[in-house]
Formats: C-alpha cells, sequence, structure tokens
C-alpha cells in the first residue's frame, strides 16, 4: 500500500507503537478506557533524573544518578536508559506504563515509576538500541555490545547476551533477528591512548557469535535506525540498509547519495514507525527523506539554520519535527517532501560552541511535542497541529535529554 500523493514513495507498512500511540480502544461495561504519558527529563548539569506527569507536571520521581545523562526509552515503553559515558554506568528506570496487547484491544497498567535495582557497567556505554523485548548497549572503550532482556531487568536480573566488537570504538550494534549488526573499526589503522579507530564498515554476527560474510563497506559508520522490517546506517558514501534475508542473514545494499547533492553525508537517523521511510541530517542545515524501495531513494531538504534537534511523530506518521537553532519549530510532511508550517517556540540556541552545551531536545505525547528550554528551566508543551505553546512546565535545573512513554488503554 502506498500513500495517496503521488509523488511520494514511501511505503505504509503495519508497525506497532504501543508506548506512544493510543488505538482508541472501546470500552465495554465491564473496562473504563484510560490514558497516562510520562516525561523522563535528565538534567544538563546535575546527575538527575526526572519523572514528570505530562497531564499535571507533578514530579513523580527524581533519581540520581552517576553522570551526564543520556536518556533511551526501549521498544516497550516499560524502561527508559540512562547512559552515563563518561561515568561507565547504564541505569535502568522502570516507567510504570505497562501494555499488554489482547488483539481487538490492549490493557494498561499504571504503577509508579522506580529506579531498578540492576546497572549495567563497563567502559564508556555509548549508543543504547531497543527493538523489541531488549535492548543492545554498545561500549566504546569495552570492545563489546550487551544485548540485554527487559523482562529479566524488571524482575531485577541482568540476562545479558555479549557481542566481540573486535577492538574499543566508537560504534552502535543492532539486533535483527537471530543476527546482529555490528560496526566494524579498521583494525590495522594505529592510533594514540586517547584516540578510537575509524568504523570502516558493517559486520553480521549469526546466533552462534560468528561473522557471516564479509564486512560491507561503511566509512565513519555514525547513526541507526530500524524501520518495518529495514535497518539503515549513516555513511560517507550513503546509507547503507540492511533486509532480512532468512537463514543466511540480513542482505546488506549501498544507496550512494546522489551525485548532484552537495557535499555531506549522513550521520543521525530515524526511523518511521507506521510508513517505511527514514529521515537523516545531512550536514548541519540540511535533512534528508529516504525511501530505501524508490528508484530515486534520496529527498534533499534545506532548512533555513543549523538543526538543533528532530524527531518523527509515530502518532501522525506523516509528521516530523525540527527544531532549528534561530528556534523555530519545523513540520516536515514526509509524504510531500517539504516543510509545511513553522512558528517560533524558543529563544535562538546557536550550534556554535560545544557540542554538548545545553540546547533543546523534543519529544512527542498525546498530540503535543514536549520541547526542553534549559536556558529556562522549562519543558513548552506545543500543540503538534497548530503549533501553539499552551503551556509549560518548569523544571529545576537545566533540564536537558527528555523522552516520552504512554498511551491509551483499557483498565480492568
Amino acid at each position: 500500500m502506498r500513500p495517496a500523493h503521488p509523488r511520494a514513495g514511501i511505503i505504509a507498512v503495519v508497525a506497532a507503537t504501543f508506548f506512544l500511540v493510543g488505538n482508541g480502544a472501546m470500552a465495554d461495561d465491564d473496562h473504563e478506557t484510560k490514558e497516562a504519558w510520562r516525561l523522563f527529563i535528565a538534567d544538563h548539569t546535575q546527575p538527575v533524573v526526572r519523572a514528570i506527569d505530562f497531564s499535571d507536571g507533578r514530579e513523580l520521581g527524581r533519581y540520581d544518578v552517576k553522570g551526564h545523562a543520556a536518556l533511551t526509552a526501549s521498544a516497550s515503553g516499560r524502561t527508559v536508559f540512562v547512559a552515563q559515558s563518561e561515568a561507565d554506568i547504564v541505569h535502568v528506570i522502570k516507567t510504570g506504563i505497562d501494555f499488554s496487547d489482547h488483539g481487538e484491544h490492549r490493557d494498561l497498567d499504571v504503577s509508579d515509576p522506580a529506579l531498578l535495582p540492576v546497572s549495567l557497567e563497563d567502559k564508556r556505554p555509548g549508543h543504547v538500541v531497543p527493538h523489541d523485548d531488549h535492548v543492545i548497549v554498545f561500549y566504546d572503550l569495552g570492545g563489546k555490545a550487551d544485548v540485554i532482556d527487559e523482562t529479566a531487568l524488571l524482575k531485577g536480573k541482568a540476562e545479558v547476551r555479549t557481542v566481540d566488537t573486535t577492538k574499543p570504538h566508537h560504534g552502535v550494534a543492532v539486533a535483527m533477528g537471530r543476527h546482529v549488526l555490528v560496526s566494524a573499526p579498521n583494525t590495522e589503522v594505529e592510533t594514540t591512548p586517547n584516540e578510537l579507530p575509524p568504523r570502516v564498515g558493517l559486520r553480521v554476527i549469526d546466533e552462534n557469535m560468528r561473522q557471516v560474510g564479509e564486512i560491507s563497506k561503511c566509512t565513519d559508520l555514525h547513526g541507526e535506525a530500524t524501520s518495518a522490517r529495514l535497518v539503515a546506517f549513516g555513511c560517507k558514501e550513503g546509507v547503507l540498509v540492511a533486509r532480512p534475508g532468512g537463514i543466511d542473514g540480513p542482505k546488506i545494499d549501498m544507496l550512494p547519495y546522489p551525485p548532484e547533492f552537495p557535499k555531506g553525508y549522513t550521520g543521525t537517523l530515524l526511523g518511521g514507525k507506521a510508513m517505511q521511510f527514514f529521515l537523516g541530517n545531512y550536514g548541519e542545515d540540511k535533512v534528508v527523506l529516504i525511501d530505501p524501495e524508490n528508484e530515486h531513494p534520496f529527498r534533499l531538504i534545506e532548512l533555513p539554520t543549523r538543526r538543533v534537534d528532530f524527531l518523527v511523530d509515530p502518532a501522525t506518521p506523516r509528521n516530523a519535527y525540527i527544531l532549528t537553532e534561530d528556534g523555530d519549530l519545523h513540520v516536515l510532511d514526509v509524504i510531500k517532501g517539504g516543510i509545511v508550517r513553522k512558528a517560533k517556540i524558543t529563544e535562538p540556541y546557536s550550534k556554535d560552541g560545544h557540542w554538548r552545551d545545553p540546547r533543546p531536545r523534543l519529544a512527542v505525547a498525546d498530540g503535543h511535542i514536549a520541547i526542553t528550554d534549559p536556558r529556562h528551566s522549562l519543558v513548552r508543551i506545543v500543540d503538534a497541529q497548530t503549533l501553539k505553546e499552551t503551556r509549560t512546565i518548569a523544571v529545576q535545573g537545566k533540564p536537558f535529554s527528555i523522552v516520552a512513554v504512554g498511551g491509551s488503554g483499557l483498565a480492568h
């Protein structure tokens, strides 16, 4: 099935987005539909993560961690992973939002959020990649990636399967069926004690931890995303796409950037949830839409200023949101392939300075965009349709990294 727009090449697919999207299940006499949304926010300067009730802004929990935190929600939304690269540790927060699927409807169980008693430790945890019922944590200096079972974590146990990453490097690992896709470092180059080797490609590892086939070239591999059954990686040459390949493992193809594109490449990727597409950066002031099944898979969109953050809307599949350094929030229609509206939301936040300076980050919750504004200790709540700010949530310190978890279901 393809979208109605004649210029669109994006393929519509069925995808479950339980923890972000409400299905509008109908209640009967014995059941009631309820909805719950929570924000999890890491502070920029203090090692603190807060759980916030989206509906009224109440702080539901405050969790002391070890260092500067990057947040990633699991695919189910039951947990949030708190990666602290300088502190060599990943904490895990139970969100208290738990969906169970019953075919024609799903149930929602809401409980208190909590910092789980189990943590994951090794040298410099970097990319955290959720998929189905597990999460993979890549340790840049540990020379490994851990595949972690989410259900066991919620029971206070760590069930881990370790993948050897050949050599310490700033890389990523992604599960694809029984296989794991792992970045490959240059093992021949000499590096200084404070330097990591560059990435040169992608390896496929089977369930017995053996490499399948040759390394697929992908210079400076960085950024990954999953959409439908595809996984994509950003490379200097183009975007590398992995497709399910059955017993022989995934099939890997390179989509080279069009020759007419300006100089640049993709290093951050997002995947469509209910439509098969990828959205990536292309340098700092452009984004690129990628439809791997189209004869011409790339569409380049220029931005007025440099991108600060962007994300796709799982509940409104054709929408993506881009915040630029001038403080404007842009709505990108991924079917039309262009910006359709924008509004001023924050003061300007320049991209100059340190890459980790406090700047806004985006999340989507219940038809709204939640935008951290660390300069003013606020989370700004913006209606996704009108781009009007409807309210603000005051948060102590400098709110920075943010994820939203929630949806609707039946309460028994």
